[in-house]
């Protein structure tokens, strides 16, 4: 599996771990904190070469003039140590500039020191009897031994603190939220996407298929007022008008589960009020809001169309409800059922599908359906 980021990388087995270039990568982007470490010298030089008055001035405007650079180059080592892209936050420059102050008074002498005692350590263990010609071989010997076992120790301690690091940068430069709202965008143009595809495939079929239908349909009834009913050519021209009747009438049928053309003109109440009134069970329907958002219209028909087919199909109810209001800006919606109960997403009866459509809208469901019924499914979709 491809690691993306240090922390992904010293999760793997040890030994591929101790062979990649991770260990490596975390050393380079640690030691490169000698940037703003050289930052602070350069004030601190400031500091000592001008007179008091200008003191105050010249240190805060040194400091002030290099955050800017710092938060680009720590955007730009960040990669060393996490390869995955960064989303664009709405208050960048603010966090750029957190992130490079962090750096500038707290960090930076942290991951030196990591360096320092992680890698500079090990080295001169095991290259004592080079640095310390004095010293009896015997001593520099186990030195450079110990030198050599501490290595591993230290590859995975510079990758840890190095991995942390990269994921305190990210934390600070785009938080969790800001990919989850990418993420919950592309899912609601993913929903948009389908619903203008289910809409394009609805005025298809109406204007083409079921057209055609209906010209055979016609044709069909003519041809059969001039033959004699009881001749065989009558018989077969009867039969094919009641076969292309039903396929008329399956097709509006598929038209109007494929898209309501009464959602769109009158609203959610008249569309759930059609979709009750075709479902084989007698649903009461109390319906009192006006019209709506696209968005939730369409989420909350689908959703009492999905609700109303799970009813027919599994509940073995004899009679079911509707209900929906709009309560402090927020659409409520409940579907009841006095069948059987038992309804479990993990059944397949289509909740899952429901809960994530819902999620793109913000919206929320609860579900109560203990063995024996009745059935609740209450949805809250909020109306901004």
């Amino acid at each position: 599996m491809l690691n993306r980021t240090a922390l992904e990388a010293l999760t793997r087995r040890p030994l591929p771990f101790l062979r990649s270039e991770w260990p490596w990568r975390c050393v380079a982007y640690l030691a490169a904190s000698v940037v703003p470490g050289a930052v602070i010298g350069v004030a601190a030089a400031v500091a000592q070469v001008l007179p008091e008055p200008l003191l105050y001035l010249a240190v805060p405007a040194v400091l002030a003039l290099s955050l800017f650079p710092l938060a680009r180059f720590e955007r730009l080592r960040l990669r060393l140590v996490d390869g995955v892209p960064l989303p664009e936050a709405p208050d960048r420059r603010r966090r750029e500039g957190g992130l490079a102050i962090m750096t500038l008074f707290a960090m930076w002498w942290i991951d030196l020191i990591m360096v320092a005692f992680t890698v500079a350590g090990p080295v001169l263990l095991i290259l004592t009897p080079v640095v310390q010609p004095g010293v009896a071989p015997e001593v520099g010997a186990v030195a450079s031994v110990v030198g050599v076992l501490l290595l591993p120790v230290a590859a995975y301690t510079v990758t840890a603190w190095g991995g942390a690091r990269g994921a305190m940068a990210r934390a600070i430069l785009a938080p969790q939220g800001s990919e989850l709202s990418e993420v919950l965008r592309s899912r609601a143009r993913l929903v948009d996407a389908f619903e203008m595809d289910r809409r394009r495939i609805e005025r298809d079929l109406h204007d083409g298929a079921q057209q055609r239908l209906v010209a055979l349909s016609m044709t069909l009834g003519m041809a059969r007022l001039d033959l004699p009913e009881d001749s065989d050519a009558g018989r077969l021209v009867g039969r094919a008008h009641d076969e292309a009747k039903q396929a008329l009438a399956e097709l509006r049928e598929l038209i109007r589960g494929v898209h309501s053309p009464i959602l769109t003109d009158r609203g959610l109440a008249a569309a759930v009020r059609d979709v009750a009134g075709r479902s084989p069970v007698p649903v009461g329907v109390d319906v009192e809001v006006g019209r709506l958002p696209a968005p939730v219209e369409v989420t909350a028909y689908y959703v009492v169309s999905e609700a109303l087919a799970n009813l027919a199909k599994h509940s073995r109810a004899t009679r079911g409800s509707v209900t929906g209001r709009v309560q402090r800006g927020t659409l409520v919606v409940e579907v009841r059922d006095d069948g059987v109960g038992g309804a479990d997403p993990a059944k397949g009866t289509g909740l899952t599908g429901l809960a994530d459509r819902l999620a793109v809208v913000e919206g929320r469901l609860s579900l109560s359906s203990p063995i024996g019924g009745p059935t609740l499914l209450r949805v809250e979709i909020p109306c901004a």
